[in-house]
């Protein structure tokens, strides 16, 4: 596939859909030099998954059934909030798990809701089951040429942004945000996956030579939780991925603690986890390395605002 034109087509399409997110300079966490932040928990939902859902909805024909979709939270709100926008109905499957300000989340975009116990598999599952009844379009969480290429767009806004660094630290569930990020740089930048310890689907696959299961849990679970990573991540990691880092739940716990206490940014486990690499020595830079950070979440449960 030829990624660079399918994520500048992608861009042209979400171009007034998405929010042009903010950089931040980080300088008090610890760290002896400072890092960039790129503030995709600014975006629409609170995550970057508005762009893969825009994207899809409005590169490829939505049948009179609607939408479907899986998702431990934040793509489901995103793609509830997309077919909102775009005078869709949806219907999001969300695991127990997902957490109840992201439940709260889907539900106020007036989306069909189904909250099925376990974890995203299980919701998955039921998902295509919906799909083969009622002829709903599928919008895959990961593993979608659209979502992948919607997700570049944000590497591709950062750049233009004047990025600087040399490395770049991003967090990983199913892969369709680094998928992105590996698609539009193709090797030009180094780029680290950044996964917990307890729910490290691409570091297991990279291992095994292809794509596995893994058990999955831990504080940034809801996010970051699935049991395989995406065929297209796997693909695009094995070209041009610089490394996998592992991370423990306190380390990710003391990462968010951190940007709330620094720069007051309130964000979830998930959106803490690429710091945490950093913040914690599992990813050391070299003397004069640049590196920059995405941070991909933002809603923190329990919601501290929710009544």
């Amino acid at each position: 596939m030829e990624w660079k034109s399918e994520i500048e087509q992608a861009a042209g399409r979400v171009r007034d859909r998405v929010v042009r997110t903010p950089l931040l300079d980080l300088t008090d966490v610890g760290l002896t030099f400072p890092v960039q932040l790129k503030l995709e928990q600014m975006q629409h939902t609170g995550s970057f998954k508005a762009r893969g859902a825009f994207n899809t909805l409005l590169g490829e024909p939505v049948p009179e059934a609607g939408l479907v979709a899986a998702s431990g939270g934040n793509h489901g709100a995103a793609v509830a909030y997309a077919a909102h926008q775009l005078g869709h109905k949806a219907h999001i499957f969300v695991p127990e798990m997902a957490g109840t300000s992201k439940i709260a989340l889907i539900r106020e975009t007036g989306a069909d809701l189904t909250v099925v116990p376990g974890d995203y598999s299980n919701a998955l599952n039921l998902a295509q089951v919906y799909e083969a009844e009622t002829g709903a379009k599928q919008i895959h969480a990961y593993d979608a040429p659209a979502t992948v290429a919607g997700q570049g767009t944000c590497m591709r806004e950062w750049e233009s942004q004047g990025l600087e660094a040399d490395t770049l630290l991003i967090a990983v569930g199913g892969g369709g945000l680094i998928a992105g990020a590996l698609a539009w740089l193709a090797g030009t930048r180094k780029v680290v996956a950044v996964e917990p310890e307890t729910s490290c689907a691409l570091n297991a696959a990279l291992k095994a030579g292809k794509p596995v299961d893994v058990e999955v849990s831990g504080v940034a679970a809801n996010a970051l939780g699935a049991r395989r990573i995406g065929s297209i991540c796997f693909e695009v990691a094995e070209k041009h991925l610089g490394g996998t880092v592992l991370v423990s739940d306190d380390a990710i716990t003391r990462a968010q603690h951190a940007l709330w206490r620094s720069s007051r940014q309130l964000v979830e486990p998930a959106g803490a986890t690429a710091l945490a690499a950093l913040m914690s020595g599992a990813y050391q830079p070299t003397r004069g390395e640049k590196v920059a950070v995405l941070i991909c979440g933002g809603n923190i449960a329990p919601d501290p605002f929710q009544a």
